[in-house]
């Protein structure tokens, strides 16, 4: 449904600009709303064991997150370069954050993380054949790189350790799709 808006920049950083947009809504009022506009990103759950098998391992990042205040657990994830492939993304920021490299990259769904303020879209992957190379961190990033079974990261997820949204998504993706068995079942609970 096409609709017009007029944009004014009230702010532009490093990695996302702030913009005042007036909108002409469906219903013919108009408003005004301040959007992030961010490049969008692309995160990949990185299997080291076939997703398939019973309890298969992942690894899964321990990142510090000003913003949360604390570090989280998550998935590797980052910035699309300007009109930066996502598929070439996710490749940057597996062999950047995890130190690993993927024989083979599946894309799963993209997201909107918050659309009532942000553009921002996620692409997430699956990676598998996995080989460990080493990392290259930037120089504002505090990652701990850890080797976790399925089973341990569904309880994390279940008890409120994994709250990071889109590591959360890829998980629950993966578990949905990836891994069930005949008559909707999932081979790890």
């Amino acid at each position: 449904m096409p609709y017009d808006y007029t944009t004014q920049n009230l702010h532009t950083g490093r990695r996302i600009s702030l913009d005042r947009d007036t909108v002409s809504f469906p219903d013919g009022s108009i408003g005004i709303l301040e959007v992030v506009r961010h490049p969008g990103a692309a995160a990949v759950i990185p299997f080291l064991d076939p997703p398939e098998t019973p309890d298969p391992r992942i690894l899964l990042l321990q990142q510090f997150r000003h913003a949360a205040g604390r570090p989280l657990w998550e998935i590797p994830a980052g910035t699309l370069d300007g009109n930066e492939d996502p598929v070439h993304c996710a490749r940057r920021e597996l062999e950047e954050e995890a130190g690993a490299t993927a024989g083979r990259l599946d894309h799963l769904t993209t997201i909107f993380t918050t659309p009532g303020f942000t553009d921002e879209r996620i692409h997430l992957f699956l990676a598998t054949d996995l080989k460990r190379v080493p990392s290259r961190l930037e120089a504002d990033e505090f990652i701990e790189v850890h080797e976790v079974r399925w089973s341990k990261v569904l309880e994390l997820l279940r008890e409120g350790g994994l709250v990071d949204a889109k590591s959360m998504v890829a998980v629950l993706y993966v578990q949905s799709f990836h891994r069930s068995v005949p008559g909707g079942t999932t081979s790890a609970a």
